[in-house]
């Protein structure tokens, strides 16, 4: 059977799709790297870009030369808003060739500016320079115990280098990133190679972890406690569930026992009864030794409730006395 379609009372209509935006031109988040610590987040429309590449970007004032480090949803779980800057384009050889002269010549604008401090006579130790690709800009990094005036330092800068300048307080643990160097480990500073976020840290890992409290043992070479102490601190933690808590007395074969300490590795636990006569045992052993006490019983009759008691009679106030009325003198 045949239907003519222009014959046909019933009219068919096709959907209509939407064109898909073209790949070239839909923008994505791309992370940026600089020297040090410093990284930025970036719009990017070109999809050829792979981490790794050397990006021209446009920063506040002028151009800077980068290296992504993440793209795409990466760097879109590290980013918390939306960027404002843009990738300007891959870099050239010849672009990279003049960030590495710069890279040279940061070792001369750092021993010009340490000179220029000592003849201020300013209490701040200069760390590192960074130039930004197209000279417009000079970031110098130092640290300082108190706050510094360095407001002629930066006239003397300025007119020595010819550029913006801007001085930047770090601390001491981003200064070992920037500046790099080698642990107690014998390995390369984690600050300085793979750990790109610097979380505060407490004796208190420490403590849980059972470890020396003397500072020259678990100091970095920034003075500060090392960042490896947060590496196995939940580990610890779950570890110390398994074993009773130091300072508790327990209930097992031999009488009333304290534990002293416990050794997490060896799965030992120390116990000391009331001679003060200590011994060693494990704690799958402790276990079996430990004696439960039993809990009271849920079947025994309920205490009856006491009687309440009587309320306290209210205190009755006097009442009062008629007020007389006021003696009318003679006139």
């Amino acid at each position: 059977m045949r239907i003519d379609l222009e014959k046909s009372p019933v009219s068919l209509e096709l959907p209509v799709f939407q064109p898909l935006p073209s790949p070239e031109n839909t923008p994505h988040l791309v992370e940026v790297a600089f020297k040090g610590m410093r990284k930025g987040f970036f719009a990017a429309t070109d999809p050829s870009l792979r981490t790794g590449d050397w990006v021209l970007v446009e920063v506040e004032r002028g151009r800077d030369l980068g290296r992504i480090r993440s793209l795409g949803g990466a760097a879109r779980a590290k980013c918390s808003s939306e960027p404002s800057a843009v990738v300007l384009r891959r870099a050239d050889p010849a672009e990279v060739q003049q960030l590495y002269e710069l890279r040279a010549d940061e070792d001369r604008v750092r021993r010009t500016t340490r000179e220029m401090v000592q003849q201020h006579g300013l209490h701040m130790k200069v760390s590192d320079a960074a130039w930004q690709w197209d000279r417009n800009k000079l970031t110098v990094y130092f640290t300082a115990e108190r706050r510094v005036d360095f407001r002629q330092l930066v006239r003397d800068l300025a007119r020595a280098f010819r550029t913006r300048i801007e001085l930047k307080q770090i601390g001491v643990r981003d200064e070992a990133a920037q500046l790099g160097g080698v642990g107690r480990c014998g390995r390369e500073l984690c600050c300085a190679t793979w750990l790109r976020e610097i979380k505060p840290i407490s004796l208190q890992l420490a403590k849980d972890q059972s470890l020396s409290l003397n500072p020259q043992q678990i100091s970095g070479t920034c003075g500060r406690l090392m960042c490896c102490l947060t590496y196995e601190h939940d580990a610890y933690l779950a570890a110390r569930k398994r074993f009773p808590r130091e300072g508790k007395t327990l209930r097992t074969v031999n009488g009333t026992e304290r534990v002293v300490s416990i050794d997490i590795w060896r799965n030992l636990v120390t116990l000391q009864d009331e001679s003060r006569q200590r011994r060693v045992v494990d704690l799958d052993t402790l276990k079996a030794e430990t004696v439960v006490q039993p809990a009271d019983t849920r079947d025994a009759a309920p205490a009856e409730p006491a009687a309440p008691l009587p309320a306290p009679a209210q205190q009755q106030r006097p009442p009062r006395r008629p007020r007389k009325a006021p003696e009318q003198r003679p006139e």
